[in-house]
């Protein structure tokens, strides 16, 4: 029998990538700040997997509310980076109220402006199925890492969304199983990992190593 992919979403997008801005903005920034606990347990648990002094990067952070709980953790080198000019005011101006250190820029997730090798972790948090090239953005997220660097995907996981929208909107636009690993194989990441559970998928990427030097005294 043969086993049909799910097609609730395409890749990639039939439109351009696009931020929220203006008054939907600030809309969205008090929305997501009820969710305040998300993300402090996602920033514990990447805290945990960072090395001293480590670096992250959110792709697509919105208010910054993830970026800024991880770096009330510990003395990490974070980066934002949104394609939404509204998004990165506001993150700006969240971080100083917290007192915090995080840089957040404006930017594409198909061509984060950063060198190769950039950073030890980095995540993007119910953001990716808005991307326009996704399949781009996975390569950029494996080009921006270190070897030996990790990156997740998260979502949808907004609790309010997901009880008053996730069968009529989220489920129209979010990809499937099925789509990340067909997007996953045109990539070089060496590891992969799939977990699904009842409000969404988390996709955990691995890109190897460097290889030790060989003939080394």
């Amino acid at each position: 029998m043969t086993t049909t992919v799910p097609r609730p979403a395409m890749m990639p997008k039939p439109h351009r990538d696009r931020g929220i801005e203006g008054r939907m903005a600030q809309w969205y920034a008090g929305t997501t700040a009820k969710s305040m606990a998300d993300f402090r347990e996602l920033a514990q648990r990447i805290a945990r997997e960072l090395p001293q002094g480590g670096s992250v990067l959110e792709i697509a952070p919105g208010p910054g509310y993830l970026c800024i709980e991880l770096a009330k953790l510990g003395p990490f080198a974070i980066r934002g980076v949104d394609l939404s000019a509204s998004m990165v005011k506001i993150a700006r101006e969240k971080a100083v109220q917290a007192g915090v250190q995080v840089d957040f820029e404006q930017g594409n997730s198909s061509n984060l402006p950063y060198p190769r090798e950039t950073f030890d972790f980095l995540v993007c948090r119910a953001a990716f199925k808005n991307f326009a090239q996704p399949v781009k953005a996975l390569e950029e997220m494996y080009r921006v890492l270190k070897p030996g660097g990790a990156g997740l995907v998260v979502g949808p996981v907004n609790r309010l969304f997901t009880k008053l929208a996730f069968r009529w909107m989220l489920l129209k636009t979010a990809y499937a199983r099925e789509h990340f690993e067909q997007m996953l194989a045109q990539t070089p990441f060496a590891r992969v990992r799939i977990d699904e559970n009842e409000i969404g998928l988390e996709v955990r990427m691995e890109k190897s190593p460097a290889p030790e030097t060989a003939g080394r005294d």
